[in-house]
């Protein structure tokens, strides 16, 4: 393995923002190549992973998260791929492995071993460890219990975990999935390449109506990204006994007013009652024993052709700025990744 350099780089928050962030906020810099402490590895990133939710943690943050807010100076910080440079003996972890890790946004880290997932060869594309697939086959699955034959609707059907949700509900049975997309272009990729059965638009006209013009029987299932209009619009078309999992809320977080922490939305009470919907926050994830299996089920899809793994790779740390900036505009489809 080459000798690593005396500098790591890594991105900054340099300022809170009024709105959105800008790459004006943040700043690369460059540091003394980390010193791994007792129970440490030194890992060189090669992925990390460029996600929305960030907003929240460059505002106040919110009480309860399992994350700190960012303050001025702070390095940013997310899922990574890596490859062990050194670690502790006894760790199990040997030089030229693969692991991930949530110190991303820098080219080096010092990572406490427990911190350390061991990759193997369950995946065909590294990257594909940073897919938040898991997030969304859990969501449906044990939070939504998904059922043969539902009509699914995910909003945000073009982000990271949407864009994952809808192939997932396909081969979980679903009988008709059904999108939202921040334009007509990304709407048409939905059902091209993601296999969504029809798209909604946001700012194509109310979300509500267009709904019901795509799933005039009502909607069994929701996964839920957005939040505000979009969750409204859900409820309204609820079925009796619909199952509703609220795993993002980036109607307020990309809200280009406040600081991205709160996502207040009004629900029609008497909707939720007479049609006994089930509104729950996804419940989180089990064990290394469940990631196993989710792996070993992904690659299998991958492999076969019945899911892909829609990414953009964005190529050099100096460009996380403003691809994170891009993101929060929803430019682009799927899971976006900073490769080093």
């Amino acid at each position: 393995m080459p000798t690593p350099p005396r500098v790591s780089r890594e991105v900054r928050l340099a300022a809170l923002p009024d709105g959105l962030p800008g790459p004006e906020h943040f700043e690369i810099a460059e540091t003394p190549l980390p010193a791994p402490g007792d129970g440490q590895a030194l890992v060189r990133n090669r992925f990390f992973h460029v996600f929305a939710a960030l907003r929240t943690l460059i505002g106040e943050g919110v009480d309860g998260a399992p994350f700190p807010p960012l303050r001025p100076g702070d390095t940013l910080f997310g899922a990574a791929v890596g490859e062990v440079v050194s670690a502790p003996e006894g760790s199990g972890l040997r030089p030229g492995d693969l692991v991930s890790h949530w110190l991303g946004w820098r080219e080096y880290a010092a990572v406490d071993v427990t911190g350390c997932t061991p990759l193997d060869g369950s995946l065909p594309d590294p990257a594909a460890h940073l897919a938040p697939g898991r997030l969304a086959y859990t969501a449906l699955t044990r939070d939504a219990e998904i059922r043969p034959g539902d009509t699914v609707f995910v909003s945000g059907g073009g982000g990271a975990v949407g864009s994952m949700a809808g192939q997932i509900a396909r081969l979980l049975g679903a009988g008709r999935v059904i999108g939202s997309a921040g334009s007509p272009e990304k709407a048409a990729r939905l059902v091209s390449e993601l296999g969504y059965d029809a798209a909604v638009v946001r700012g194509a006209g109310p979300i509500g109506e267009q709904l019901a013009r795509v799933a005039p029987d009502g909607v069994d299932v929701l996964l839920d990204n957005v939040g505000g209009e979009q969750l409204r619009a859900a409820v309204a078309a609820a079925r009796p006994g619909a199952r509703f999992v609220l795993v993002g809320a980036l109607s307020g977080q990309l809200s280009p007013h406040g600081s991205g922490t709160e996502a207040p939305v009004e629900l029609d009470s008497y909707r939720l009652i007479l049609r006994q919907v089930t509104i729950r926050g996804f419940g989180g994830f089990g064990g290394s024993e469940e990631l196993s299996r989710w792996n070993e089920r992904f690659g299998g899809w991958l492999r076969s052709g019945d899911l892909v793994f829609p990414h953009v790779r964005v190529r050099g740390i100096e460009n996380a700025p403003r691809t994170l900036h891009e993101v929060f505009h929803g430019r682009h489809l799927g899971t976006v990744i900073v490769e080093l």
